[in-house]
């Protein structure tokens, strides 16, 4: 009985495997996260939540799929090519009401900008929770977190910093 627990064990373990890569950018470094099939985090060193909620167990492995994709996908944007956000399999993790807030996030086009209040309405829930969720999000860039500004435009909420904020808007303008 006790085999079948340690196989069923290091089954599981397998299935679930993560990975990790670097990413040097123009903004800083970038710590990137995957599984076998998707992005799973991208965080910009030293921002606020830096990997929070990322595998403490994954494995140094550059060379992944996913992780080329993210490579070129990045090299795209910080040349000013503006590449598809669905070019990347993504699967963040969070809570269902963040992943509604992230799947808005999305719909937000490359060089616009929405308010907090705009992404509240489009989930049906408060500015306050929106940006909460907005806070978190674990694919920094990709999911355009940056895009959503306070009203009248103004620079504010950036887990990131304002710095960096600010120099991808411009990046995008």
């Amino acid at each position: 009985m006790q085999k079948a627990w340690t196989c069923a064990r290091l089954f599981i373990t397998d299935v679930y495997m993560s990975y990790y890569t670097y990413y040097n950018s123009p903004i800083g470094r970038l710590l990137m996260e995957c599984d076998d099939t998707a992005l799973t985090g991208l965080w910009i060193e030293n921002q606020k939540y830096y990997a929070r909620g990322a595998d403490t167990d994954m494995q140094f492995d550059a060379a992944r799929h996913v992780f080329v994709l993210t490579r070129r996908w990045l090299d795209d944007y910080f040349a000013g090519r503006q590449p598809d956000i669905y070019a990347i399999p993504m699967a963040p993790r969070g809570s269902d009401f963040q992943q509604r807030v992230w799947r808005a996030l999305c719909t937000i086009p490359y060089g616009k900008t929405r308010t907090y209040a705009d992404i509240a309405r489009m989930v049906g829930t408060s500015p306050r929770a929106a940006g909460g969720a907005i806070g978190h999000n674990p694919i920094s860039i990709i999911i355009p977190c940056h895009r959503v500004v306070g009203i009248n435009g103004a620079l504010v909420g950036y887990a990131g910093g304002i710095s960096i904020k600010t120099k991808l808007l411009n990046h995008e303008n």
